[in-house]
């Protein structure tokens, strides 16, 4: 049915009954039925999810060391939960750790405790997420990388459902959650004490909350059109929880890491568009104006101001405490309640520019670094762990390494899908294949101006939030290649839908092979030399 002929049933004539086949075709045009067994639609991803759980979980303790940058998040961690703050460590604290002795802070004079402040680059939200894990378990390799396993389980679940919602198909749904969980650096990213798993995971889940909400203000607007009185704009559509779940996600994104700012001003800007195609979709006469004054102002209340407060809220270790680094805590309260406020926020306001100007001239070189259109082709992955062994695996010289690398299947095969989803979007302006394209392009491109600006040191893992959308690009992909599930006269199904599932089929088995043969240097395996060698897919620059 045309726009038009939306627009005419809601201005020109008396509203149809909802169980006419013009309200039905709104309805079903608007808001596509999911599938109809919901227990399928949980049992499915939790299943898988179960599978991608099991893998990281499994020897999560091991290796039995400080992973790369473990050493500055893990004891940062351990410092919040037990300070509020962060605080500086004495020499070699990481020896003594793995020894089991806690005593690793240094001691300062009561009139000198901000020299015990320990300067940090980044928001506290991720160390606190990996301090729960210490708290629970203590601090050890398996308590500091506690966190880390289970935002990525639970990203393999969110994964699978929201591709479900995208493409209205559970099979689908289990496959975007089956290729997350076999994805090389997801994996080992899900097993090391860093905060970059904490940013995807809130950014997937941000994203998740407004495919939900896209849903949710369709039905809406349907329930309004079936039921409701005229309106050339529409109506207003109140509270709207997953909009708000979605700022919270990219509150939480943004206080692990600042890069989150990229997802929330596109989201909020995807979001808003959404809204727009919402009210013309249905038929409305001034669907614009609508979208302006109904659905904009709580948009920006939701993106700013819960935003706001969510991300302030992260920081109440160091606005509670005297320690924090920069805290300036005695000038503060000096003056009463209302100079203490002001001053706190001026403290508070000055370290978060020191950060910035921390970041934005970082050019220290490191033998691991990449360049972000290094990243699509895994040209320079990270080399989180290596030790060399002799006499230890039946070889002469062996070796434990845990590399961060993506599975070179999934990657190259999302850089085909995504030159697909471009020739979709162009062809169609199907708002998955916008969505996927601009979440993918803002994880990715804003690093192109820092490379270019300010030479900045990066690594392949910053890639690790566009993962999720490179999964999803795949999938939308394979749906198209499975086409619909209608049938023959016959009953058969028809031969285009029987090849797309065989090519689906050999694409996840070719992915689970390749994690297989990368399993051993992912996770550290006692193996020969010439094996992991082997495995160095580009010889010189996985080196």
């Amino acid at each position: 049915m045309a726009v038009t002929d939306f627009a005419y049933h809601a201005f020109g004539e008396p509203k149809a009954d909802e169980s006419s086949p013009r309200a039905r075709s709104v309805r079903e045009r608007m808001v596509p039925p999911m599938p109809a067994n919901p227990l399928w639609g949980w049992l499915g991803p939790l299943l898988v999810a179960a599978f991608g759980g099991v893998l990281r979980f499994i020897g999560l303790a091991h290796p039995r060391a400080v992973v790369f940058d473990e050493t500055y998040y893990a004891k940062d961690a351990y410092s919040l939960i037990t300070w509020l703050v962060e605080r500086v460590t004495v020499k070699d604290a990481d020896k003594a750790i793995l020894a089991g002795n806690l005593n690793i802070w240094q001691k300062c004079a009561p009139d000198q405790l901000d020299k015990c402040a320990s300067y940090v680059v980044h928001p506290p939200l991720g160390k606190w997420m990996i301090g729960v894990g210490e708290w629970m378990f203590g601090m050890n390799p398996f308590g500091w990388r506690f966190a880390a396993a289970v935002a990525g389980t639970l990203s393999i679940l969110i994964i699978a459902r929201v591709a479900r919602r995208m493409t209205r198909s559970t099979l689908l749904g289990c496959f975007a959650g089956l290729l997350l969980a076999l994805d090389g650096l997801h994996f080992v990213l899900s097993r090391t004490a860093l905060l970059d798993i904490f940013l995807m995971f809130w950014v997937l889940a941000g994203f998740a909350c407004l495919v939900a909400d896209r849903d949710w203000a369709r039905r809406r607007l349907v329930e309004w059109y079936e039921t409701g009185p005229l309106s050339p704009e529409g109506p207003s559509l109140g509270l709207r929880p997953w909009r708000i779940g979605a700022a919270l996600c990219m509150a939480a994104a943004c206080s692990v890491k600042w890069s989150g700012i990229f997802f929330l001003a596109a989201f909020a800007v995807m979001s808003v568009l959404w809204d727009f195609g919402a009210r013309r979709a249905v038929g409305l006469r001034r669907p614009y104006a609508g979208a302006f004054t109904k659905d904009v102002p709580p948009a920006v209340a939701a993106y700013g101001g819960v935003w706001f407060l969510a991300y302030m809220a992260t920081w109440t270790g160091w606005f509670v405490t005297a320690t924090g680094y920069g805290r300036n805590w005695a000038q503060a309260t000096s003056s009463g309640p209302f100079y203490f406020v002001f001053d706190s926020m001026r403290s508070w306001v000055k370290y978060q520019w020191q950060v910035f100007t921390f970041h934005s001239g970082l050019e220290t070189s490191h033998p691991y670094m990449s360049e972000p259109w290094q990243w699509p082709l895994l040209l320079r992955p990270v080399a989180f762990y290596y030790e060399g062994k002799q006499n230890a695996c039946g070889a002469r010289d062996c070796s434990e390494a845990v590399l961060g690398v993506g599975t070179p299947v999934i990657w190259f095969g999302s850089l085909l899908a995504l030159v697909a989803l471009i020739a979709w979007y162009v062809a169609s302006r199907d708002w998955r294949a916008g969505a996927v394209l601009l979440s993918y392009a803002v994880g990715w491109l804003p690093w192109f101006y820092f490379a270019i600006t300010d030479n900045r040191t990066m690594f392949l893992f910053y890639a690790i939030p566009m993962v999720p959308f490179m999964v999803l690009a795949i999938t939308l992909c394979a749906g198209w290649l499975i086409g619909p599930a209608n049938r023959t006269a016959s009953g058969a199904l028809p031969m285009r839908r029987t090849i797309g599932a065989a090519v689906v089929g050999a694409f996840a088995l070719l992915a689970l092979i390749n994690f297989w043969w990368l399993y051993p240097i992912l996770t550290a395996e006692l193996i020969p030399y010439t094996e992991w060698k082997a495995r160095m897919l580009f010889d010189k620059r996985w080196i």
